[in-house]
């Protein structure tokens, strides 16, 4: 049986993860341009992170062409699943109904997402996961 290494990305590189995973393969420019939508972030910290997360695993670059185009390695679903499970055992002393209950009550919640919870839920009682 092979261990899975967990991953830990930093809160920017979380952030930079979602764009790559958002919009797909994409230069530093453009990522750079993205985060600047939300915070004023210089061009060069934008490249050294993702320079050092190239390092990490997290990313890999295409070097074939003058500007480099990055792209994720780690599948989102399981990024979300092992931050998640840390995040479930750490703050809610792994308690899945106190994160879904504190979530809830602290949130608006739309119709749309109550109806995706019920799905889930049905599911979950018929034996389906």
């Amino acid at each position: 049986m092979t261990d899975i290494q967990p991953v830990k990305p930093t809160e920017t590189e979380l952030e930079i993860l979602q764009l790559l995973w958002e919009h797909g393969p994409s230069t530093v420019r453009f990522v750079n341009e993205k985060q600047n939508e939300n915070k004023e972030v210089g061009y060069t910290t934008t490249l050294k992170i993702m320079q050092i997360m190239a390092e990490k695993n997290f990313i890999a670059a295409d070097k074939s062409s003058r500007s480099h185009v990055y792209q994720a390695l780690l599948p989102e679903e399981d990024t979300q699943r092992q931050l998640l499970d840390k995040f479930l055992d750490t703050a809610f002393r792994g308690s899945a109904s106190k994160l879904v209950l504190q979530a809830l009550g602290n949130h608006r919640t739309s119709e749309d997402e109550l109806n995706q919870i019920r799905h889930l839920l049905d599911k979950l009682e018929g034996g389906q996961q």
